[in-house]
């Protein structure tokens, strides 16, 4: 079997590698490891998502689990859902990849994500028996529940966005409903675009991964700032009021410095992942706030900020994490915080990030590979060793293999954007030169 736990569950083509046989057989393969006796299941706006829930539903209760159909809502809702209840949690989502695509992501009893070694045994039983047949169970009727949109309204004060003008992009995804209502109620003035999902439109051209949408309409509106999330809503980008767009390393620098002022941010240190800019690095050391890193996935970044007791972490991507708020990243609650704290400091969203963070230009690219990207990466280590040799003190260099794609990973960070983006073609045609010269020789 192909299916595997990547960095954030399990994630492929719907109805091909992913089909409903799959799910119900991972359902039952993990109804056991999961340390609850209930479980509850949402899904994103995907077409293919009813069915896979249904399917999941089935194999978890073939594996004795009682079942709760959230229905359609963001990641974070489910993770609230099972953190309040002290049960176990499902997604059925596949974040921000496109709509033929989906997958799978499992909460732990509390809404905690799985770990490694968790995951392990639930693959292997998994492989023991890769696809199953339809039991004649199900999802259930849906049930509502507000507890996670009432739990981010009530985690900063009343009315504490009072006159703000926001443009928020819901990616035609699992936030199109909530994260507007939730910030109205707060104050704002809120105008919603790519919230009208039809099964097929989730992430297109839109939401975080694709934010210049927003930046146009963040500038035209004349708002403060905008908000894009991705398809299930675990994660969000921001926009300035001149349109300049803010990623998870400048959200991360305005909530630390915030929290570090008011004397709740733990040792004075932020979890941040192997991909943080240097910027944030910078800015926050100038700040005497520490940096401690962990390897790319929210999920080890909330295990760091557990190990550490720390409060606050996150990933440039947008997934941050709130540990005494939320048990997982939270787009729509990283978004209210950071307006939040931006005003209580005084300044426009987008005014202070800039200060905190002067980002070094960076270079990503992502390398579509046929064979292992692990092994690829494993071969050009000499490659990556002279370019960081290289770059020095005044660049980094980052390549791995993504854990949800068939891609390799090659970021460069230099003072001069030309020698990033030269270094950065280098690293490239390595892996592709490694992949083409493997697969011809295998």
């Amino acid at each position: 079997m192909d299916l595997r736990f990547g960095t954030d569950g399990v994630r492929a083509r719907a109805g091909t590698e992913l089909d409903e046989a799959a799910v119900r057989a991972l359902g039952l393969a993990s109804a056991g490891l999961l340390g609850s006796d209930r479980v509850a299941i949402g899904r994103d706006t995907r077409e293919s998502g009813p069915g896979l829930v249904h399917a999941l539903a089935e194999g978890f209760s073939e594996g004795g689990l009682e079942v709760v159909s959230l229905g359609m809502v963001p990641t974070p809702a489910v993770a609230c859902t099972a953190s309040i209840d002290g049960i176990a949690g499902a997604m059925v989502s596949g974040s921000h990849n496109p709509w033929w695509d989906n997958g799978v992501k499992l909460f732990s009893a509390g809404g905690h994500k799985l770990g490694d070694e968790t995951q392990a045994v639930i693959q292997g039983l998994w492989q023991q028996r890769p696809t199953h047949g339809p039991t004649g169970g199900g999802a259930g009727p849906e049930v509502t529940d507000d507890r996670w949109a009432d739990a981010v309204a009530a985690s900063v004060e009343p009315g504490a966005l009072d006159g703000m003008r926001l443009v928020v992009d819901c990616a035609n995804g699992a936030m199109s409903h909530t994260a507007p209502e939730v910030l109205r109620r707060l104050g704002a003035d809120v105008t919603s675009i790519n919230d009208a999902p039809d099964g097929r439109n989730i992430n297109n051209g839109c939401g975080s991964t694709h934010p210049g949408g927003l930046q146009a309409a963040v500038v035209a509106a004349g708002a403060d700032a905008g908000l894009a999330f991705d398809g299930d809503g675990d994660r969000v980008v921001a926009v300035a009021a001149d349109g300049s767009l803010l990623d998870g390393d400048h959200l991360l620098a305005v909530c630390a410095v915030d929290r570090n002022g008011r004397g709740v941010l733990p040792d004075s240190t932020v979890v941040v992942t192997v991909m943080a800019n240097l910027g944030l690095r910078r800015g926050m050391g100038e700040r005497g706030i520490t940096l401690f890193e962990t390897g790319v996935g929210d999920r080890y970044v909330l295990e760091a900020l557990e190990a550490g007791g720390w409060t606050l972490g996150g990933e440039q991507s947008g997934h941050l994490i709130f540990r005494d708020l939320a048990t997982t990243g939270d787009g729509l609650l990283t978004g209210v915080q950071a307006l939040d704290a931006a005003r209580r400091l005084g300044r426009p969203l987008g005014d202070l990030a800039a200060e905190l963070v002067r980002q070094v230009p960076q270079v990503l690219e992502s390398v579509s590979v046929v064979r292992s990207g692990a092994l690829i990466v494993d071969e050009i280590a000499d490659d990556v060793l002279a370019a960081s040799t290289g770059l020095g003190v005044e660049g980094r260099v980052l390549v791995r293999a993504s854990g949800t794609e068939p891609v390799v990973r090659v970021m460069v960070e230099a003072l001069d954007p030309a020698v990033a983006r030269r270094v950065a073609e280098g690293l490239c045609e390595a892996v592709r030169s490694r992949d083409a010269g493997g697969a011809a020789g295998s």
